[in-house]
């Protein structure tokens, strides 16, 4: 079993310290998922698939294809 802490009130909020332990750097941006068992907190993924879609949609559009050269492989023999 893990640490144990206790919240606390800050501000109008509800805060719980995190153990120095995990590693976890002040301003990190954690998310919070309540499930069945409990509460579970994760560190944000810093990019997820769709800002990837996105950034790839925003870049320009080439005037015509690209034609590359063909790739010739060898022919090996396996043994």
């Amino acid at each position: 079993m893990g640490a144990v802490t206790k919240t606390f009130k800050s501000g109008n909020s509800v805060a719980v310290r995190l153990p120095k332990e995990l590693g976890i750097a002040e301003g990190t941006e954690l998310e919070i998922e309540e499930t069945a068992s409990g509460v579970l907190l994760r560190r944000k993924a810093k990019h997820t698939g769709r800002d990837l879609v996105e950034a790839l949609q925003r870049l320009p559009k080439p005037e015509k294809p690209w034609k590359r050269e063909r790739i010739v492989f060898p022919n090996r023999t396996w043994g």
